[in-house]
């Protein structure tokens, strides 16, 4: 019986499971992504996470530590450099398991694993959203007998957005200009 047991082994001995995750750990760091299984994952994060927090404080022993889970120079100066900066003030949760669907050759289910402050487009639009104001559903100024009443609503300056052309002229008109001064 296996009560109180959490590890998924994998089907895999205990040598090759650690050498398996600390790869997957080490492209995660690098690609910021893999594709995997959903069991993979779910047992990478339990590997990868504790490196994470681990690096948000630089000092030699972390550093030690984590390189005794990774095995690689280029994964630890990534993840101690370019990674800790960035999720220095999460508190945690430092991934994202994003499900694909079944995998053809053996109806495998598939996911992608990814940092989670290095999708750009889930970063960009987290951003749109936050910069949009809120509106009423009022009109901006209602009419009465033919006068104006002015709504609260119409106080409210809405930020005005320049459009700026760049002024150096494109190739044609450059080399249109040229013939006109060697005429």
């Amino acid at each position: 019986m296996r009560h109180g047991k959490k590890n998924n082994h994998l089907g895999r001995t205990a040598p090759h499971r650690a050498a398996m995750l600390s790869n997957m750990a080490t492209s995660l760091i690098l690609h910021k992504r893999i594709e995997t299984t959903v069991a993979k994952a779910k047992e990478l994060r339990k590997y990868a996470e504790p490196l994470i927090t681990k690096s948000k404080t630089d000092d030699t022993n972390n550093r030690r530590v984590v390189f005794s889970y990774l095995q690689s120079k280029e994964a630890i100066k990534e993840l101690f450099g370019i990674v800790a900066e960035k999720v220095a003030n999460r508190p945690g949760g430092y991934t994202r398991i994003i499900k694909l669907g079944n995998r053809l050759g053996d109806n495998a289910e598939m996911c992608m694993m990814e940092l989670v402050d290095f999708n750009e487009t889930i970063l960009n639009a987290v951003a749109d959203t936050t910069v949009k104001t809120r509106r009423s559903r009022r009109g901006g100024a209602a009419k009465q007998d033919g006068a104006e009443v002015a709504s609260p609503v119409a106080d409210i300056e809405e930020p005005s957005v320049e459009i700026v052309q760049d002024e150096t002229p494109s190739k044609e008109e450059s080399s249109e200009e040229e013939k006109k001064s060697a005429e």
